[in-house]
């Protein structure tokens, strides 16, 4: 099942989750009081860079009856559609740039390259999604109402059609997203998420601003930008189709890896029900992955490859994620905490595993909802134990003496002052979340040998016993055949 109490799941304690929390804030006060013209360089030499990509590209597709004209100005229109989708219309409507005051670079005005309308897209997206991420029947993006990611949700015989959908989705991922941020935003108003063509009494906006939108974006795409190159018309349609599935099928990619891999949480409402600050945090870095990339590939997926400090930091500058990272790495290392990331293919490979496993019922898998990798909560540490922090020794250590503990409640204090889930005895360091799931794995790994082997005997004893039955039964017919034989010769 998915985490009901994050603070158990990570084994840190209130105290803990409260440093860590600070300890953000203090990285996010550095960020923001060290923003300034380099910064601003580089978003306006990256939106001019993406102008000239397109424009090129679209030049280049004058020509596109020529094979080398429609593979360059295709392979030219398909990164820019990219850099604008990635580096620009997600980060800019997440108000990364907003601290500029540049009316042109601002959250409340830049409208995206893409089918839905950024104001949608906003709404479902930068609220429901980051203040929500991964908590079930809360955030809309877990699976985008399509995709079954978490044994929590029950299994219904529509999932078996899932692996198909994905590839739907994949390929048509600006569409997905734009009806999934229609729906959402007219649930927000209380207007039906099916009613697509109301009555011409009731004036449906999002509706209105969604058919507007994607009105326009398919004129420019098919339309206009075909008919521009005149005898090319065709070629350039098909160019611009191929471009938009390139950038589709790109953001799809960035976009499960940096959600569903194998440690990507999951979470209940009740763990929300009562979240500080500090557990806002946690649930960022434990419900989000990264993926390994360079430079060019971070920039190329708008530095989602660092996805879990995006969640952490939405509306800081996405060049500064590098920098941010090294610091969230000490943080995991400081308390124990894992840090998920891989490979492209790695992560991408994981969330693939997850779509067509899920597709079948529960009673066709292995794993159960506790020890199921791509679903992890506080029950999957049940029988395994950290070293425990002996209390009274540390007293002894320290010289509190009974009046110092009569004084300070020792209980509360203790309670207080408890090392998070302990320290290794040897090495003085912290055992947390990391630890523990390594002992689980090793645990599961031990309870499955077991398991085999208990199954091995059984299946040896039940051969015994067979064989002593048939033994049985083999000397009881020779004796019945030696008395009949006997009693015949007496006759």
């Amino acid at each position: 099942m998915a985490i009901t109490d994050i603070k158990a799941f990570a084994h840190l304690t209130a105290a803990d989750i409260e440093t860590l929390g600070q300890e953000l804030d203090t990285i996010r006060r550095d960020v923001e009081h060290s923003l300034g013209e380099r910064d601003a360089r580089y978003i306006k030499r990256t939106i001019a860079a993406q102008r000239i990509l397109e424009a090129a590209g679209r030049a280049t597709l004058f020509a596109s009856k020529k094979r080398w004209a429609w593979l360059t100005g295709t392979a030219l229109l398909s990164v820019a559609k990219i850099i604008e989708n990635m580096e620009l219309g997600h980060n800019v409507s997440h108000g990364q740039w907003d601290w500029m005051n540049d009316p042109e670079i601002h959250s409340t005005t830049w409208e995206w390259d893409m089918t839905g309308t950024s104001a949608q897209w906003k709404a479902a997206h930068n609220y429901s999604h980051h203040m929500y991420t991964n908590i079930l029947d809360m955030d809309e993006d877990l699976g985008f109402g399509i995709l079954r990611m978490t044994r929590d949700e029950e299994w219904k015989p529509i999932n078996l059609v899932q692996p198909v959908a994905n590839l739907f989705l994949a390929a048509l991922f600006e569409w997905g997203i734009a009806l999934h941020d229609l729906a959402a935003t007219k649930e927000q108003m209380g207007i039906p998420p099916s009613q697509f063509f109301p009555p011409r009494h009731i004036v449906n906006e999002p509706n209105k601003a969604f058919w507007s939108k994607a009105g326009k974006q398919v004129a420019k795409d098919f339309v206009i930008y075909p008919a521009l190159t005149g005898p090319a018309w065709k070629s350039t349609l098909k160019a611009n189709a191929t471009a938009n599935l390139v950038r589709n099928l790109w953001a799809y990619a960035v976009i499960f890896c940096g959600h569903f891999p194998d440690g990507a949480e999951k979470f209940t409402e009740e763990q929300f029900e009562n979240e500080t600050q500090g557990e806002w945090y946690l649930r960022q870095m434990l419900g989000s992955a990264n993926f390994d990339a360079g430079p060019a590939m971070a920039f190329m997926s708008g530095n989602l490859s660092y996805q879990i400090e995006h969640h952490l930091f939405p509306d800081l500058p996405s060049n500064r994620y590098a920098q941010v990272s090294v610091k969230v790495r000490e943080l995991c290392d400081k308390y124990d905490l894992p840090y998920t990331t891989g490979s492209l293919g790695k992560q991408y490979l994981l969330a693939f595993r997850t779509i067509h496993k899920l597709a079948l019922p529960d009673q066709w898998l292995k794993r159960t909802a506790d020890d199921a990798p791509e679903t992890s909560s506080e029950r999957k540490f049940a029988g395994i134990s950290l070293p425990a922090w002996n209390g009274s020794e540390w007293l002894a250590e320290h010289n509190k003496s009974g009046e110092w503990l009569a004084v300070h409640n020792a209980s509360e204090w203790l309670a207080e002052h408890q090392p998070s889930w302990g320290l290794d005895p040897e090495t003085g360091e912290r055992r947390g979340l990391r630890s523990a799931l390594q002992e689980a794995k090793v645990a599961l790994k031990e309870k499955a040998a077991h398991e085999k082997q208990v199954l091995r005997e059984a299946k040896e004893a039940l051969r015994e016993k067979a064989l002593t039955e048939k033994a049985l039964l083999t000397e009881k017919a020779q004796r019945e055949g030696w008395f009949s034989r006997k009693l015949r010769r007496n006759r």
